[in-house]
């Protein structure tokens, strides 16, 4: 009785095994859930309501399905649910915020079986649009006002908006894109020429049907020159019989002001002043004759700093003589058409040159001639050849501080008529040339008779004659044919004889 007792409980305990192992295997066939599939807009303006939806076609049945709305790389936030019944389609209302851009997922599970496995939809991307909206510009670098060669970078802040793009302006005309880094305009090595007014333009675009626009405020960006190396002269100045000075000029050809010139002897400061113009003049006194050591400028402007060349401070005045001379340039047949004449003292740093034709003074520039001073110790007076410039020429030297004292050249007197005549030395040395050469032929001829006759020794002109008349061969002639003439033929043999004989 207990085995079959016994034996009943192990049938009626396999029996009940068997058949929840089969339950579970046909649950099990049944839990298993299909991927659900995300659609919807790509892009949303930020603050506005979307839909985005999500279906799932394989599911258990007689399961309420949960489908929920996330971002793929974080499931701590879910944005938006749907339950699902009898698969359903789900719409997924979505208050759009900047935080929803990006990778979006859409997971559905059993809300009511933790044995069923939940299941991951494909990516969804949402790029979210805010418009553009209240531009204007920051320097970054601190100055409006900055010198050459510094760092300029301005920035185009918004008050809202993203997925912009960003142009920028100088006086109304486009930047280099070279120059733009995203919202940041940057110029490492400023020039003057990025000196001016500056608006940065920004915008957007929702589904490229929708555009937004906005435009800062100017900034005006005002970039100095850097003060250029200043040149340096003087004059002579004469207050009195015993007193001079020198007034020294420190110039630059470039430099935004205000500029600081200090002027130094040597290493000596003498003076300094600040001036709104490229320019300034100090006044040195000084003692003519003497050297007073070198004078040099330095300008400034900002923190740059530069020198000048270094020149002599000495004052040697106008001595003689004073001396001319001239050039002239030739047309056709070789005729004069211009002259150069300079003038020249010989000592002189600060010198005044004048001109005169037959003791007329002449200035600058006449109808035929115009006067120009090279550097102080030469001057030029240059003459167009005519009717016009004919007459006397001289020039005077003075000091350009002191002319109680000129000092005169000598006079030259000048014609086309006269410039154009040969010299008398040319003539002299094409007749002497002339000459030369005919002398020379008839010494030749003479040398050339006087070796002829050497050679041939003492031989007469008549034995050159006999020895040039001489046939190279003779030989017994046949006179036969001159019978007729008895003398002919006696004259004939007796010449033969006699040549015979001498033979």
């Amino acid at each position: 009785m207990r085995g079959n007792k016994f034996s009943s409980r192990m049938f009626a305990s396999l029996f009940v095994i068997v058949l929840g192992l089969c339950y579970c295997s046909r649950a099990s066939s049944q839990a298993s859930l299909g991927l659900p599939r995300l659609f919807g807009p790509s892009e949303a303006l930020v603050k506005t309501a979307v839909e985005m939806n999500c279906e799932l076609l394989t599911f258990p049945e007689n399961e309420t399905i949960l489908l929920q709305l996330f971002r793929e790389v974080d499931r701590s936030r879910m944005f938006a649910e749907y339950t699902s019944l009898k698969g359903k389609e789900a719409t997924l209302p979505l208050y759009v915020r900047h935080f929803h851009e990006g990778n979006l997922v859409c997971v559905a599970s059993a809300q009511n079986n933790s044995l069923i496995e939940p299941t991951v939809s494909n990516i969804h991307y949402l790029k979210v649009i805010e418009p553009v909206e209240g531009a204007e510009i920051e320097v970054c670098s601190g100055l409006v006002n900055l010198f050459e060669g510094n760092r300029l970078e301005l920035r185009c802040k918004l008050k809202a908006g993203n997925h912009v793009s960003y142009k920028w302006l100088l006086n109304g005309r486009l930047v280099s894109q070279s120059l733009l880094h995203d919202d940041r305009l940057l110029i490492n090595r400023t020039t003057s020429q990025d000196s001016g007014s500056y608006r940065c333009v920004a915008s957007n675009s929702f589904n490229q049907t929708d555009f937004f626009t906005v435009n800062s405020t100017e900034v005006v960006i005002t970039v100095k020159d850097l003060v250029s190396e200043p040149d340096i002269s003087f004059s002579v100045l004469k207050e009195d019989i015993h007193n001079y000075f020198a007034v020294v000029s420190c110039r630059s050809t470039r430099g935004t002001p205000p500029v600081t010139f200090s002027l130094y002897n040597s290493t000596e400061f003498i003076a300094s002043v600040m001036t709104e113009e490229r320019f300034a003049t100090f006044k040195v006194p000084l003692v003519l004759g003497q050297d007073l050591g070198f004078l040099q400028c330095q300008a400034r402007n900002g923190d740059w700093v530069v020198y000048g060349e270094k020149i002599p401070l000495e004052v040697v005045p106008v001595g003689g003589p004073v001396t001319m001379r001239y050039t002239y340039d030739s047309g056709e047949n070789y005729a004069v058409i211009s002259i150069t004449i300079y003038c020249e003292a010989a000592k002189g740093t600060h010198a005044r040159y004048q001109w005169f034709l037959n003791g007329t003074l002449l200035h600058d520039r006449g109808s035929f001639y115009y006067v120009h001073h090279q550097h102080p110790e030469l001057a030029m007076l240059m003459l167009s050849v005519g009717d016009s410039s004919a007459g006397t020429y001289h020039c005077e030297v003075s000091d350009s501080f002191d002319n109680t004292t000129a000092i005169s050249s000598r006079r030259l007197y000048l014609d086309k008529h006269r410039l154009n005549r040969l010299p008398v030395w040319v003539v002299a040395v094409v007749f002497g040339s002339f000459t030369f050469l005919i002398l020379l032929v008839s010494v030749c001829c003479g040398i050339g008779v006087v070796f002829r006759r050497r050679h041939y020794g003492e031989k007469s002109l008549s034995d050159f004659e006999m020895e040039r008349i001489t046939p190279a061969y003779y030989g017994k002639l046949d006179l036969s044919h001159y019978n007729e003439d008895a003398d002919v033929v006696n004259a004939a043999r007796g010449g033969e004889v006699d040549q015979m004989a001498a033979g």
